[in-house]
């Protein structure tokens, strides 16, 4: 049965996708300028690079660090990119987010250390959403790529789809969103500059992919996990761009209804 609002607009088009950042954005700021930048932007949500939650950190050092951001009002619901190069790599990065209180590793792990990772999920609860990252990855280029290694195992195993590596492979994000809408737990929401190999980042609105269809898409499947925007042009002053890119999000999410 399909219920409507009192305006005849269908309800499933009110679903609210909760926009986040992924703070490699922000990868020249310190933590106390992410937090505020974070703040002004209202983007609540927050996946940390080890810029700003360090690997080496002490179990001491992580929670001040975790309780900071938690008091001024942020969820930092991830940790990642984290590459997951040896089986030494997984247990040291699982043990770093447990101590960290994350609930979700945005990683990039070599295809023979999944069943050791599907272990580890297994001990911890701890989601790990594995990254794609475009043309130049040999290991998980596309999101149908880590689909194909993961269906079979642990449900809290997913993807991470970068929307703009998989733009640069020539295919459609929105489409791919679809596709694998059921293990979907993380996106990282770019632009770039055309639909090529070499294509490079800039201010989501300015470049040639189709914004309006894959936040469309993310509303259709009722995604309920963050949509982290990656600003990754000019990192010395990204906070120009990524506040260009923010209302430029809110502007289409508001004409989508």
């Amino acid at each position: 049965m399909s219920f409507t609002s009192k305006a005849g607009i269908p309800a499933d088009h009110h679903h609210q996708l909760k926009i986040g950042l992924a703070s490699y954005t922000l990868r020249k700021y310190s933590l106390d300028e992410v937090i505020e930048i974070s703040q002004r932007l209202d983007l609540k949500n927050v996946a940390f690079k080890s810029f700003h939650l360090p690997y080496e950190s002490s179990a001491e050092e992580l929670y001040q660090i975790t309780s900071k951001v938690k008091a001024r009002g942020l969820n930092l619901y991830g940790g990642g990119v984290i590459y997951l190069k040896t089986k030494e790599d997984v247990e040291t990065y699982f043990n770093y987010a447990k101590k960290a209180g994350l609930k979700m590793i945005i990683g990039a792990p070599n295809h023979d250390l999944l069943p050791l990772i599907e272990k580890k999920v297994k001990e911890t609860d701890i989601v790990l959403a594995i990254h794609n990252h475009g043309p130049e990855d040999d290991i998980f280029p596309s999101p149908a790529s880590v689909y194909a290694k993961i269906k079979n195992l642990d449900k809290r195993i997913g993807l991470c789809i970068d929307v703009g590596h998989t733009f640069r492979l020539k295919q459609d994000p929105a489409e791919e969103i679809k596709k694998f809408k059921d293990r979907l737990y993380d996106v990282h929401l770019k632009d770039v500059t055309a639909q090529e190999a070499d294509a490079k980042t800039l201010e989501i609105g300015r470049g040639k992919m189709n914004i309006p269809s894959i936040l469309q898409a993310l509303k259709d499947i009722k995604y309920e996990g963050i949509v982290g925007l990656e600003y990754e042009k000019d990192g010395d002053h990204a906070i120009y761009g990524l506040a260009e890119s923010v209302g430029y999000v809110r502007g289409v999410l508001k004409m989508l209804g």
